[in-house]
């Protein structure tokens, strides 16, 4: 009796580590992530649920992180509800440049996104949720990277954008930029500022 008890106890609460939340419980958020040592002020994050919602997030300086054991990832925050539209606009202290640009979210994306996808945890090992992270990349050259993911190590790319360039003096920047190069500037040096290949 109590052997049973405890096998199906064990099996609902694995069932419960394991399956997907309702749509009602599924919980979305956004993340910003810029390349390493290609450091960049975002000066506007907007999003906007038409007819629903029209809100702002703060972003600011961002140095990392792209790829790798710690990205895509850098400045997150929840998305509530679902957007269709989302406006970005940011200054690259690498190029001394500032760029912008509205994305129209396509619907099929937050289905795709709904679709189990493995989560390794330490308490359950892995897990099967949805990618409820929409993750942009903003990388030197104006390129937007996209991609959907639980975590980092599941992220899946779903699309790439061209930021428009803006004309502005990025002398407004000019404490930043000094700080920013000392800090990279060796870097900038011996890489240089690559155009595309992220």
């Amino acid at each position: 009796m109590i052997k049973g008890l405890v096998l199906a106890i064990t099996i609902l609460l694995s069932a419960c580590s394991t399956s997907a939340p309702s749509e009602e419980e599924t919980i979305w958020y956004f993340t910003l992530a810029t390349p390493k040592h290609y450091s960049i002020w975002v000066e506007h994050l907007e999003f906007e649920r038409s007819g629903v919602r029209h809100w702002y997030h703060p972003a600011g300086y961002m140095s990392c992180c792209w790829k790798g054991p710690h990205g895509p990832a850098g400045v997150s925050g929840r998305m509530e509800p679902y957007p269709n539209f989302i406006a970005i606009q940011w200054f690259s202290f690498a190029e001394q440049k500032f760029y912008q640009r509205l994305i129209a979210i396509p619907e099929h994306w937050k289905e795709r996104m709904k679709e189990l996808a493995p989560q390794k945890t330490q308490l359950y090992g892995t897990v099967y949720r949805p990618r409820n992270f929409l993750t942009f990349g903003l990388a030197p050259g104006g390129e937007i990277v996209v991609w959907m993911m639980g975590q980092v190590g599941n992220e899946v790319e779903l699309a790439r954008f061209q930021a428009n360039e803006l004309d502005r003096d990025p002398e407004i920047y000019s404490v930043n930029t000094q700080n920013y190069l000392e800090e990279n500037g060796e870097f900038l040096e011996q890489h240089g500022i690559p155009k595309s290949g992220w």
